[in-house]
């Protein structure tokens, strides 16, 4: 299971790095195509939001699946306590 955990977590690494890479190319792209210094602002600060929550995103994922591996070798350790009895 701490495997399946440790699998996950990359994952969504790999996604989270990915993504903020796509960002930053599109950030670029339009920065350079823009005439207007608002829009790249507007554009920035939009990037800046969305990697935001992406970040949160990942971070409730991780403590969610650290806590459902915790709670399952909790539950494993009291059955193989009580079948020891």
């Amino acid at each position: 299971m701490i495997t399946t955990t440790i699998i996950i977590i990359i994952v969504v690494m790999v996604v989270v790095v990915v993504v903020v890479v796509v960002e930053v190319v599109v950030v670029v792209v339009e920065a350079a195509a823009a005439a207007a210094v608002v829009v790249v602002v507007e554009v920035v600060v939009a990037v800046v939001v969305v990697e935001v929550v992406v970040v949160v995103v990942v971070v409730v994922v991780v403590v969610v699946v650290l806590v459902v591996v915790e709670v399952e070798v909790e539950v494993e350790v009291v059955v193989v306590v009580h079948i020891m009895k």
